[in-house]
């Protein structure tokens, strides 16, 4: 009788090697994803609020670039129209319009946005430190000096 003896090396036994798969379930994302596009951004453009329509937001939006995307140009996003949507050819959920835009007007646009945030604090600290009073300063700058040795 001879006893059969293992020689496979013993990192090819581990429990790693022997888990089974992931069985987990997470819950579908309320707003689905469509898939990342070259040189196009996507966003969820609020159409109404509550059930009241919000024409004035998706008339800035659009007028900002924004172009509400066509359903059959995203087959990837599975999609059930609703038969009361103004918006029966595009993908619509719950109030929200997806839309897209080209990467670069975005990008000019959130630098537009970012330069007037930084004149605004610009012009907020100019005017705050304008009317100082010099007997109540608003900062006061102290300087202090160290010696050492002999002066």
């Amino acid at each position: 009788m001879t006893e059969e003896i293992n020689r496979a090396p013993q990192e090819l036994d581990s429990r790693e090697n022997t888990k089974r798969p992931n069985d987990s379930w997470i819950p579908a994302s309320s707003l689905p994803s469509p898939n990342p596009r070259d040189g196009i951004s996507h966003r969820w453009i609020r159409t109404s609020v509550l059930g009241q329509v919000d024409n004035t937001n998706v008339s800035q939006k659009m007028r900002e670039g924004w172009v509400a995307v066509k359903a059959t140009d995203y087959p990837e996003i599975d999609y059930v129209p609703d038969k009361t949507s103004r918006y029966p050819e595009n993908i619509e959920y719950g109030g929200l319009l997806l839309c897209s835009i080209p990467s670069e007007m975005l990008d000019k646009r959130t630098k537009y946005y970012s330069e007037m945030a930084v004149n605004q604090m610009e012009a907020v600290d100019n005017s705050f430190l304008s009317d100082q009073d010099p007997r109540m300063a608003k900062f006061q700058e102290n300087s202090s000096r160290t010696t050492f040795g002999r002066r």
